[in-house]
């Protein structure tokens, strides 16, 4: 079992830049885990942000966000963080993290995380 909880959210001008965090806690070892960042806005599906594999060394970004953000994680500290440059207003939304016990590879469907933290607000005023 993991629990996980967002931090970083917040306000911040097109162009800007935010880093969220995501703590995790439990008797499992973070490094069990494939993580990944999804958003979800107002009247529209949660949509995948990025993901990373167990060890950090495989990521998977979503085309409106390649080459702005960046997911990355620390097994040592329990932590995995979404980088996020050069922010759009169409950017703004719930940020929710994700872990899926197992598995060799990174996840790009909601379906495929089975713990979900609370969620981040993130808005971004042009």
């Amino acid at each position: 079992q993991v629990q996980l909880v967002e931090s970083g959210g917040g306000l911040v001008q097109a162009g800007g830049s935010l880093r969220l965090s995501c703590a995790a806690s439990g008797r499992t070892a973070f490094s069990s885990y494939a993580l990944g960042w999804f958003r979800q806005a107002p009247g529209k599906e949660r949509a995948i942000v990025g993901a990373i594999n167990w060890s950090g060394g495989e990521t998977y970004y979503a085309d409106s966000v390649k080459g702005r953000f960046t997911i990355s994680r620390d097994n040592a500290k329990d932590l995995v963080y979404l980088q996020m440059n050069r922010l759009k207003p169409e950017d703004t939304a719930v940020y929710y993290c994700a872990a899926r016990f197992g598995g060799t590879f990174y996840y790009t469907k909601g379906t495929e995380y089975k713990f979900w933290g609370r969620g981040t607000q993130v808005t971004v005023s042009s």
